[in-house]
């Protein structure tokens, strides 16, 4: 049984590098600011109404299409618990606490699993028609896939939920095949997330846009005061022009590390799909061993056979900076040797 329940900060230890959590180091010294600050505001409850209006107008979104979260993943339980889905279709692989939790919720869930051999792209064809609730990322963790807007537009219909994880759009230049601004599309519901550009996870900051009807449902399953006053601070503060031209500036610098990393790795070493995001899925032979070996030399990346459709031999690897992905290309290269690719999965 795959445990839907496994994430990178689980192969964390002290003393390894980690490039098994696809988050930014530290948050920028401007945003740490607004943070320190906002302490001072936290004797009183917490005010979203601006929070809510700058995340709305960084998307050229109506206030009422934006709802606040602890986070990405508050979304999908939320989403879990306000809909009755007749038949979910999660589209794997992909973030497994979409699936968590609508089985928590015993919702009825069927995967659709992409494939290897397509590229790990989407194939609109392959969702069950009469899914009323559809789950996807873009671009999609693990594989670092980018689907097209279309394909995914393309899953869109009346009577239907369409829940796209967009908790990585911000790692791609331009944000091109985002559906945050789309507002022609029925039942479509975005959830963005703070936590990888920022280095916010332990905040837990994020939001869903989606019609208004749709987020007043799931505005009615939260408590009073959902989200802090330190990450409403963060969410006006990272919705700013500015903020949003750094974001833009920093998806530019992953383009370039990625490439590094990318071009580094040894021959057998195969990279699987067309990566765009922070990180890269990479297929090994004898993975465990691999994942093991890295280990004991310091590294930690993130084992690939806990989502949906991947294998033993997948393993999740972060994009950083050259000084840092440089020698791991290099561990990694001295542990996998020079031996043959491994062998397509079933």
């Amino acid at each position: 049984m795959t445990d839907l329940f496994h994430h990178g900060d689980a192969e964390l230890a002290p003393g390894l590098v980690d490039l098994a959590v696809n988050v930014r180091g530290e948050a920028p010294p401007w945003l740490r600011a607004v943070l320190h600050a906002s302490i001072d505001a936290a004797t009183a409850y917490p005010d979203p109404a601006p929070a809510r209006s700058a995340v709305a107008a960084a998307h050229d979104r109506p206030v009422d299409e934006v709802l606040l979260t602890a986070g990405a993943a508050e979304a999908f339980v939320l989403v879990a618990r306000a809909l009755r889905p007749r038949l979910a279709a999660v589209v794997h692989p992909s973030f497994t606490e979409p699936e968590a939790a609508l089985r928590a919720a015993g919702h009825p869930v069927t995967r659709v699993v992409l494939r290897a051999d397509d590229g790990w792209r989407l194939d609109p064809a392959a969702v069950p028609e009469d899914a009323d609730l559809v789950v996807l990322g873009n671009p999609t963790n693990p594989t670092s896939v980018l689907h097209p807007a279309d394909a995914v537009a393309a899953l869109a219909r009346p009577g239907r939920v369409l829940l796209v994880d967009e908790a990585f759009a911000d790692t791609v230049p331009g944000e091109p095949e985002s559906l945050a601004a789309r507002r022609d599309l029925p039942g479509v519901l975005v959830v963005r997330s703070l936590t990888k550009t920022w280095g916010l996870a332990g905040l837990r900051v994020g939001y869903a846009l989606g019609p208004a009807p749709l987020i007043a449902r799931l505005a009615a399953q939260q408590p009073q005061w959902p989200v802090s006053t330190p990450a409403l601070a963060a969410l006006a503060a990272c919705s700013t022009p500015a903020a949003r031209a750094e974001a833009e500036a920093a998806a530019r610098n992953l383009e370039s590390w990625r490439a590094t990393l990318v071009g580094s790795l040894p021959p057998s070493v195969v990279v699987e799909g067309d990566p765009r995001s922070s990180f890269v899925l990479l297929r090994v032979r004898d993975g465990l061993r691999v994942r093991e070996a890295l280990r004991r030399r310091g590294w930690a990346v993130r084992r690939g056979d806990t989502f949906p459709g991947l294998t033993g031999d997948h393993l999740r690897v972060a994009v950083r900076r050259p000084e840092v992905s440089l020698p791991f290309a290099a561990a990694l290269a001295d542990v996998v040797g020079t031996g043959p690719t491994p062998e397509e999965p079933a």
